[in-house]
């Protein structure tokens, strides 16, 4: 006597006396199996080191944010914050970024933030599958080459 049973996806057959035997158990693609979540923080880590790879950007997040993270990274222990400067909103299937730079002085402003568009769009799309619906980029520095900064201090001329 042959009995066939169907539950879900695995099947049970029964040949003889009591003998279980089982043809196939989760059948179907292993990648639709379960759900994977990807945090802010790992999307923003992401963006934030394809951000510093392109030429002419000189560091990321405003003032007050490169000020702390300088005395931060003197603590001994402590890293770089990858996700300075880089705010990131993940839905299941989209993302949208937001990045304050500071960029070095002589580049054009307008060819660094393309590039950066593009880095991270290509990093992130590439590594996590998201879609990036925006990247937001804010300019909120310039990298004076050094002797230039204090200006303002030098005694006027007379």
């Amino acid at each position: 006597m042959t009995d066939t049973s169907t539950e879900g996806t695995s099947t049970t057959t029964i040949d003889g006396p009591g003998k279980p035997q089982v043809a196939r158990r989760g059948s179907g693609d292993p990648a639709t199996r379960g759900r994977t979540t990807i945090a802010d923080g790992v999307v923003a880590k992401i963006a934030g080191m394809a951000a510093r790879d392109v030429v002419g950007v000189h560091a990321m997040g405003s003032g007050l944010a490169r000020t702390f993270g300088a005395v931060r990274d003197r603590v001994p222990g402590a890293s770089k914050s990858a996700t300075r400067g880089v705010k990131a909103e993940v839905g299941e299937v989209q993302t949208a970024l937001d990045l304050e730079i500071v960029v070095e002085y002589g580049v054009s402003i307008a060819d660094v933030s393309r590039t950066v568009r593009e880095n991270v769009i290509s990093a992130v799309e590439r590594m996590t599958g998201l879609e990036v619906v925006e990247v937001n980029i804010n300019v909120g520095d310039v990298n004076l080459p050094e002797g230039e900064e204090d200006d303002d201090e030098r005694p006027p001329l007379q």
